[in-house]
């Protein structure tokens, strides 16, 4: 369990997690360069200071929150309920900055539909490019520079981590090498493009008679997933879902009447939902999405290992700080597809040998294992 810390972070700790109390005060959008001078980022980081701190003599609207670090991701938690206000994989944060008792954390917003080489080391291609989107998150703490002390020890933690996973030896990879790869892993992102789309993110409303069943099956998203909440496995047919027309199999439920279900066990999104067979009137916040995840993993060269292992097909288990999990590869998903080729009736042994041998681009179609064997009909489906 993660613990929070007022004193110098080790090793052991960032790969837990290290909990921060903080209170936050505000975010802002700012528009940055590429590889802007270190000055240039104090300069953005006071930038944003001045846009959320309130004027002398006003209050200051502010959040308590829990700010998690590790080597993994940097989280902001409601102090109160714990639930994820923010979820920052930790190579999206472009800098940390203390300004007194003032954290300004900054992470890369690629605009939706570019393809750019955000993680290129190329500041020498004349004039400005103002290209990148930067989201400045403002706390307040007094413990300032212990975290901005931690999140540096934790991008250095996760560089070693990354070598030992991918069994490279630190003088076959420079760290400048190991940040232009980190920039070429992070130009694929199926559920962040995806997620960010306005038009993907809807209120549904079900109508149904008092006792009846919403009429639905759900299933969780799998581990790795930057949305962890439930999905649409199975809708029975002619029950109030369907007849909705509103949901298909793949949606997220990220809320059903107000509750939360971001983050939740799938045995107590079924218990919350279950417990609406009374209600009439049932609203749904959710995410439209396919069935099918696509996962696009950059290996570069046969020396990086994959960093997952799979098991009839499914994936088991994953490696922090390998190439997989930056791809968006899931625990608990069914490999559909390997570069286009079908791999559903595929041999374990077939399957393994494909991706052993697989370098450059690799596009992985995946979905939630217990999805997959509800609609090959392996399993009966537990409607609500």
């Amino acid at each position: 369990m993660p613990n929070k810390k007022r004193i110098i972070c080790s090793h052991e700790d960032l790969l837990d997690g290290v909990i921060f109390g903080a209170k936050y005060l505000g975010s802002t959008q700012l528009m940055s360069e590429k590889n802007p001078s270190t000055n240039a980022r104090m300069a953005q980081a006071q930038e944003a200071v001045d846009r959320i701190k309130a004027p002398e003599g006003e209050s200051q609207p502010m959040t308590e929150v829990d700010l998690f670090v590790s080597t993994q991701r940097i989280k902001v938690l409601s102090a109160d309920t714990q639930e994820a206000m923010m979820d920052h994989p930790l190579q999206m944060i472009s800098y940390i900055a203390d300004i007194g008792s003032i954290v300004v954390l900054m992470a890369r917003r690629k605009p939706v539909g570019k393809k750019g080489m955000d993680g290129s080391p190329q500041s020498d291609s004349p004039g400005p490019r103002k290209n990148c989107c930067m989201i400045c998150h403002v706390f307040s703490s007094e413990d300032a520079q212990i975290i901005a002390q931690a999140i540096g020890q934790a991008f250095g933690v996760a560089y070693q981590q990354f070598l030992q996973a991918n069994g490279i030896k630190a003088s076959e990879l420079r760290p400048s090498e190991y940040s232009d790869y980190l920039g070429t892993q992070e130009l694929y992102n199926g559920d962040l493009v995806h997620f960010s789309r306005s038009e993907n993110i809807r209120e549904v409303t079900i109508i149904k008679a008092q006792g009846e069943i919403l009429g639905l099956a759900i299933v969780e998203s799998g581990w790795g997933s930057i949305l962890p909440t439930v999905v649409v496995a199975n809708l029975l047919h002619g029950g109030p879902a369907e007849r909705s027309g509103e949901l298909s199999i793949g949606d997220r439920i990220m809320s059903v009447n107000g509750t939360s279900l971001v983050g939740l066990p799938l045995t107590t999104c079924q218990s919350i939902i279950r417990d609406l067979k009374n209600q009439t009137v049932i609203k749904l916040s959710i995410v439209h999405c396919p069935p099918v995840t696509m996962a696009i993993i950059k290996r570069p060269d046969p020396k990086y290992q994959l960093g997952f292992s799979v098991e009839d097909g499914i994936i088991c288990s994953l490696m922090r700080g390998g190439i997989a999990e930056r791809g968006g590869i899931r625990v608990g998903h069914r490999i559909i597809e390997i570069n286009g080729q079908s791999v559903v009736a595929t041999p374990h042994e077939k399957i393994i040998h494909i991706l052993t041998h697989a370098v450059g681009e690799i596009h992985l179609k995946t979905m939630p294992a217990s999805t997959y064997r509800l609609l090959t009909g392996q399993e009966q489906p537990l409607f609500l």
